[in-house]
């Protein structure tokens, strides 16, 4: 992984990547909306020359993205070299954003948009997108921050991306508390999960089976349990423990997933009390936000 420098004068680079159809173009829109100077395709080689001009302006060009697709392992080269060259020759923040999807989400968004897909505009998209995810294997793995767009809306990948990049400037652990549905997949980008299947099930409750853990009666229904309270009071140790320890190792983002059978009652519930209890803290921003709940809602 490319190490990111924080400190409060430096200048920040931002290297957008990931599958194409993942959502670059929101990302980009996002930093852009955060004041980030932004420029898109950006050959690799003239990453170097692009942090030069950074570091002449003087603070005049302080946020800088750069949207970067691989289209062969030459671009992987010279990506990984003109990135070691930055940080042994500039004083300037390098961090890379990889946004993914599944492959099954990626062909229905070509098929959406009608568009081809670039490593292969005269077969199926399904192979070009196999052909890309093997290219960028090593990339994912140097990435500072992954996001899977898979179950995100535009909306909800925008204010992902405005939460992180706006609290790394402000110096604050920036925490994402989201509840889920086992049987739709776990979220691949969550740093911590945790399985509340084993409290009592609102689902079997049939007034409470329309709602969600936002609302008033299924959220009691989820607190009332001794094993709740229990549960609660064995996490938020555990939290109140384990998130100084990653402010201190200097990350500045945590995603918490909590998960339950269809991410619509007891996640719910849980993800609002945890996220609400965190954010009692003038140390940490929090976002709660409910991949699932509106699944199946009938």
């Amino acid at each position: 992984m490319i190490e990111s420098m924080e400190t409060s004068a430096m200048s920040k680079l931002v290297i957008i990547t990931g599958m194409s159809g993942a959502g670059k173009t929101i990302a980009v829109q996002s930093l852009e909306d955060l004041g980030f100077f932004c420029v898109d395709n950006l050959p690799p080689v003239l990453i170097p020359k692009f942090a030069e001009l950074i570091e002449q302006s003087k603070g005049k060009i302080a946020k800088v993205a750069l949207v970067i697709d691989l289209r062969g392992r030459e671009f992987f080269t010279a990506l990984s070299e003109s990135l070691n060259y930055i940080r042994d020759h500039y004083t300037i923040s390098c961090e890379i954003l990889f946004l993914d999807a599944t492959d099954s989400v990626l062909v229905r968004r070509y098929k959406e948009s009608r568009r081809r897909h670039p490593l292969t505009p005269d077969g199926m998209p399904l192979d070009g997108i196999r052909m890309e995810r093997k290219l960028l294997e090593d990339l994912k793995g140097w990435a500072n921050q992954v996001i899977d767009t898979s179950n995100l809306k535009p909306a909800q990948l925008k204010d992902r991306i405005i939460s992180r990049f706006m609290q790394s400037d402000q110096h604050l652990m920036s925490i994402n508390v989201t509840s889920f549905g086992f049987k739709y997949g776990v979220p691949i980008d969550a740093d911590l999960i945790f399985d509340v299947r084993f409290l009592p099930n609102p689902h079997y409750v049939e007034q409470l089976r329309p709602r969600t853990g936002q609302d008033q009666d299924v959220y009691d229904y989820v607190m009332k349990w001794p094993e709740t309270q229990q549960f609660l009071t064995k996490l938020l140790d555990m939290l109140n423990y384990l998130i100084p320890q990653y402010h201190k190792e200097g990350k500045s983002q945590v995603v918490i997933g909590i998960g339950c059978t269809g991410g619509k009652h007891r996640s719910v519930a849980i993800a609002e009390y945890i996220g609400r209890m965190i954010g009692a803290s003038d140390t940490e921003s929090v976002r709660i936000s409910h991949r699932d709940a509106e699944r199946d809602r009938h």
